[in-house]
């Protein structure tokens, strides 16, 4: 097993944050793009070769992020019609997201079988995450999964902000 961490900083324009494991040494790199349509996040490796990226889909009347994980599409989050609460889904082949990953605390499953696990770490500044990787190959995956959940918490936040003002 595999413990990885991620903590992006609260003041961060660009989007840029660090994936470190147990001995604080950098695993990968997350850049978002800023003033940039579409909205992308690029995650590299330390050789800064991309392993994943999501992107926002532009034009879409409810939001949807598409997750590609060396360069082949492997899921989807969108945003479901709902009046009350937002409601967002995940669509990938053999992959499911169970627990509540709107609070950053699930499992992620492939074929039924547990390969990693994420759960918020409190009393932190700014978001931090700590991933546990149950089956290496899907390490990159997970990590995308992780950076695009928080990638729609963080255009809901903005979203209902702005609808606020």
């Amino acid at each position: 097993m595999k413990q990885l961490y991620i903590k992006q900083k609260v003041f961060s324009l660009s989007g840029k944050f660090t994936v470190k494991d147990q001995q604080e040494k950098d695993v990968y790199f997350v850049e978002g793009s800023f003033m940039k349509i579409p909205k992308t996040f690029s995650i590299m490796n330390t050789k800064r070769d991309e392993v994943a990226l999501i992107t926002k889909k532009v034009f879409s009347w409810l939001p949807k992020f598409f997750v590609e994980v060396n360069g082949r599409e492997v899921l989807t989050i969108k945003k479901e019609f709902s009046f009350f609460k937002a409601r967002y889904t995940i669509d990938a082949a053999g992959i499911e997201v169970h627990g509540n990953w709107w609070d950053m605390d699930f499992q992620v499953v492939q074929h039924g079988q547990v390969v990693g696990k994420v759960s918020k770490e409190w009393f932190t500044w700014g978001d931090s995450y700590r991933v546990q990787i149950l089956n290496e190959e899907m390490e990159a995956i997970i990590i995308a999964i992780v950076v695009a959940i928080d990638c729609v918490k963080a255009d809901q936040a903005a979203a209902s902000s702005a609808a606020t003002t």
